[in-house]
This record gives C-alpha cells, sequence and structure tokens, in this order.
C-alpha cells in the first residue's frame, strides 16, 4: 500500500499515462501493416522494445475496435490463430476482412501460409 491518498493517486496517474502511451505506440505500429499482411502482439511488442509484452499489445488491441482506422484485423497470435476475433462486430468479421486482403483462413481460426503474410515490424521498419 503507498502512504497517502495523493501519493496513490499520483502514482496512478502516471501508470495511466504510461499505459495510454503504450497503447497510441501500439497503434501506430499497426496502421503500417500493409493490406494483405499480418503481424503478431509478439512483433509489435519486440519493436517496441519490450520483448515479452505481447498481452499488454493484446490489451490495447481490445481496446481498439471500435477505431475502425486501426486495422486491428492484422494482428494474430504467433501461431497465425486469430485469437482476437471475439472483439470484433461479430465472430466472423475478422477472418472476412482478411479474406478480402487475400489471406486464405483455415476452418475460421488460422491463416493459412501464415509465414509469407508476417509482417515483422522489426525487418520492416528501419
Amino acid at each position: 500500500m503507498l502512504d497517502s491518498p495523493k501519493i496513490e493517486l499520483e502514482f496512478y496517474r502516471k501508470m495511466k499515462e504510461k499505459t495510454i502511451s503504450f497503447f497510441q505506440s501500439v497503434y501506430e505500429v499497426v496502421v503500417l501493416i500493409p493490406y494483405g499482411r499480418v503481424t503478431t502482439y509478439g512483433a509489435i511488442g519486440n519493436y517496441l522494445g519490450m520483448k515479452s509484452s505481447a498481452r499488454m499489445v493484446g490489451w490495447a488491441m481490445n481496446a481498439c475496435h471500435s477505431n475502425k482506422n486501426i486495422p486491428a484485423h492484422r494482428v494474430v497470435n504467433s501461431s497465425g490463430l486469430l485469437t482476437g476475433k471475439h472483439h470484433f462486430g461479430h465472430p466472423k468479421e475478422m477472418e472476412e476482412l482478411l479474406q478480402k486482403e487475400g489471406i486464405e483462413i483455415e476452418n475460421g481460426i488460422k491463416i493459412i501460409r501464415f509465414k509469407d503474410a508476417f509482417w515483422d515490424p522489426s525487418e520492416e521498419l528501419l
């Protein structure tokens, strides 16, 4: 527990600012993912210098699905699974958006030829 309500409030204010800043950094990477390509939560975290932050990237992605300017459908897990699909308007929306971009999906859950579709921001953004 922190010493006083004022110190506690300041601590939480700073944490909120850092979280908002991290989320914004995630979104700045996501808008750069090319049409017809995908990346992973971990690849974004790695690019941002936080190698073990895939889960935090996932939280950022979960918070942005109402923003149509952020192509959240292009972010998948490290196996090419559409793990974020339940955060879209309907269960097949993520799959349909990817298919419109030419990405083939197997059984509504996994990207076929994931390695070919994978875009690594650490290699592509210099």
